[in-house]
């Protein structure tokens, strides 16, 4: 059987029992128990797991057809059935958190950056694209996420390098117009104050690439498409920024 790649940590054996007793929906409840699996199962395994976990699924519930309405929130494959990335957040939503190591790591040192971010409201965009982060809300995070790091970017050279920036920016542009505050600095397209920010040496060529890529991933993030996003393309999002703009800046 293969692997679903979705599920990093599985509910363990003694969660299961807990939640298992609890008032939840037939779908629910069988959600929790596909998300104790790393790999397609059949109705008779979520049966069997359910009963190792002291609970008996009635014989009224048509396992099956539970799930098939469960509007993607479970899928069945060749193999059998599989929680999808969907699904996992449903549980969360209701209580569960399910942690998976990349998702937990790139949080807790973003966390550990959240007091060195001196504009307030910048700090409020990582805050909660943390948040998004940990509840598995993947294209929220990376959205929020940007958008705090090009406030700190925007903040530095605010604080930094003014002056140097609108000269720059005006030899390239010559309709440009001073930035005084940080909100007139946003009036430039993004992709454009990153060029700008490179040609003074606020930031080096190869990491102007990759902010690049991050700001592609936002903006294919922010606006409804077929894109699908998953805890390592977050993390690994979040991961550039943490590193050449939260810790540098």
């Amino acid at each position: 059987m293969q692997k679903n790649p979705i599920v990093s940590n599985l509910i363990s054996i003694n969660d299961l029992k807990t939640w298992l007793q609890r008032d939840l929906t037939p779908r629910d409840k069988l959600l929790l128990v596909l998300a104790s699996f790393d790999s397609p199962c059949q109705v008779k395994d979520i049966k069997a797991k359910a009963l190792e976990a002291g609970f008996s699924i009635p014989k009224v519930w048509n396992i099956s057809s539970v799930l098939k309405r469960s509007k993607g929130l479970a899928i069945k494959i060749p193999d059998g059935w599989e929680i999808t990335e969907s699904g996992l957040q449903q549980l969360t939503s209701i209580g569960v958190f399910i942690a998976n190591p990349s998702v937990a790591h790139v949080a807790t040192d973003l966390r550990n950056m959240l007091p060195s971010i001196k504009d307030e409201n910048t700090r409020a965009f990582a805050e909660e694209a943390i948040k998004c982060h940990e509840l598995g809300l993947y294209r929220s995070a990376i959205v929020m996420s940007w958008l705090a790091a090009v406030g700190v970017l925007y903040e530095h050279v605010h604080q930094n390098c003014l002056s140097k920036f609108n000269a720059e920016a005006k030899r390239v542009n010559g309709k440009w117009k001073d930035a005084t505050t940080t909100d007139d600095l946003s009036k430039m397209k993004e992709v454009d104050f990153l060029d700008r920010i490179e040609n003074i040496s606020v930031i080096g060529k190869d990491v102007k690439n990759q902010l690049q890529e991050c700001l592609k991933k936002r903006n294919s993030c922010g606006h409804p498409n077929s894109l699908q996003i998953r805890a390592n393309t977050s993390a690994a999002h979040m991961e550039i920024l943490l590193l050449n703009v939260f810790s540098k800046f």
